[in-house]
């Protein structure tokens, strides 16, 4: 839920405190409406009659992570290659047509989803339920476009991981924390397998997983249930099912020793640490994951936060500090720790410090008083949500899509509200322990800037030249 409530920020810019700390009663956030196709595609209506426009979206239960092995980025191809045309719709024609109605779509891929969405009049509805469920089992994948998208992807992944030696640092990292498991690979793919993958490949998998009874349906805004069931039932009811594979993934062994990378790069103006805990998804364990939200709450949500407040105001050893957990994911979450090292801190000193807090939080664990004040921020901001148009067709999408139920959504506030001090400490004791770090050690990695090579004698002659 953590991610998602990160969405909503952007979207909200919702205050990051309130002064209502009393639980809230056992009441659903956005009261969606939901069913299930005959096909087995599900439908959920977040109503929302502010104004009449809706946020139509498709969610696939497929992601980076399915791809067969040393197919890697095939998952984000076929994204780009679902705006590639049906015999209705030309090539390129996808996006045009909602441009000319007023509207605007996007989609995206994950390790666990793949999403596509329209932002459009609520009177368009019908029309856009018509173009998406078209691709869902029309495309048809133009030889010549298959390879000029190719071409796009590739530019796509030297612009954010080549030419960008942070993405080279997280995808790097992220290889280290999920070794012999999918979400090693990054999303947009290795560079190597992505040049390789072929109009054949392309076309297995669309077949493979895109299905109905493999999708969800989110629309949020302003229409009824009288207005949106037939029309999915119409629209995308006729779509048959087929059969889907399973998730059959390899897992993480049990790890014991902790691990770090060192990475240096002359572009990098301000160093930088990152520390990765591998820890619960919700899908995995919903009250460990309830507690791990509270508990990166209370280190992490703002400037009254834990890590800020010592390391940034009382110690002056960073300049920036971060504590992220994410948990919506099919298989491991994780939880992050970024800091930037003040102008005379090493990053040794750096991460000794923050050492020191994570003993400091296993050992004496959380105050009454911040586990109030965090558990107040995070209910105000699911509350809050419910007022925007797309936040939450997002969160329903990716929630139902890997694994959530709608009433783990509904009642998530009440379920923040419930979590004890002592659920707090158990599971920092259990997953961020320096000093025990059990079967899933940590991973450490530090950026740092590299001096350009002073240049050769006759070098220097030449330029004088």
């Amino acid at each position: 839920m953590r991610i998602l409530l990160a969405l909503l920020f952007v979207v909200l810019s919702l205050p990051a405190a309130a002064q209502d700390t009393a639980a809230p009663a056992r009441e659903k956030v956005f009261n969606a409406e939901y069913f299930t196709l005959d096909n087995g595609m599900q439908v959920v209506l977040v109503p929302n009659h502010r104004a009449p426009v809706i946020t139509h979206m498709v969610w696939y239960g497929v992601g980076a992570a399915d791809e067969k092995r040393g197919q890697s980025g095939l998952a984000h191809f076929v994204e780009h290659l679902m705006f590639k045309g049906t015999e209705k719709i030309p090539p390129g024609e996808f996006s045009t047509r909602i441009k000319a109605m007023g509207g605007n779509d996007n989609a995206f891929t994950a390790q666990d989803i793949t999403a596509y969405f329209q932002s459009i009049s609520s009177d368009r509805l019908e029309t856009v339920m018509e173009m998406e469920a078209d691709r869902m089992t029309n495309l048809i994948f133009p030889p010549e476009d298959v390879e000029s998208e190719k071409l796009v992807v590739l530019e796509e992944r030297r612009q954010r991981t080549e030419n960008d030696p942070r993405g080279y640092f997280f995808e790097q990292m992220n290889a280290i924390v999920f070794p012999n498991h999918p979400y090693a690979n990054p999303v947009i793919g290795w560079l190597h397998e992505t040049e390789a993958l072929t109009r054949e490949n392309v076309m297995a998998f669309y077949k493979e997983w895109y299905a109905p009874n493999n999708a969800i349906l989110v629309v949020s805004g302003d229409v009824t249930m009288d207005t949106l069931r037939p029309l999915a039932e119409r629209i995308y009811g006729s779509i048959p099912a087929r059969e889907v594979p399973d998730h059959n993934w390899t897992a993480v062994p049990p790890l014991k020793a902790t691990q770090k990378l060192i990475f240096a790069d002359p572009s990098i103006q301000q160093p930088m640490l990152s520390r990765v805990f591998r820890v619960p998804s919700e899908n995995q364990n919903k009250e460990e994951s309830l507690a791990l939200e509270v508990l990166a709450s209370v280190m992490g949500d703002g400037q009254s936060a834990r890590m800020y407040k010592s390391l940034v105001a009382e110690q002056k050893l960073a300049s920036g500090i971060s504590f992220h957990y994410s948990g919506s994911a099919r298989s491991d979450g994780t939880l992050r720790i970024t800091a930037n090292p003040a102008e005379g801190t090493d990053m040794d000193m750096l991460e000794t410090a923050i050492d020191s807090q994570l003993r400091k939080l296993v050992s004496e664990g959380v105050t009454e008083t911040e586990l109030s004040e965090a558990k107040t921020r995070l209910i105000d901001a699911a509350v809050f949500a419910r007022d925007s148009l797309q936040g939450p067709a997002m969160v329903f999408g990716y929630g139902l899509t890997v694994g959530s139920s709608i009433d783990d959504i509904e009642y998530w506030p009440h379920n923040i509200s419930q979590v004890t001090a002592e659920q707090v400490q158990t599971v920092a004791a259990k997953y961020l322990d320096p000093d025990n770090v059990g079967d899933r050690p940590y991973t450490t990695g530090y950026l740092l800037p590299k001096a350009q090579p002073a240049p050769a004698p006759e070098q220097i002659e030449e330029s004088a030249e």
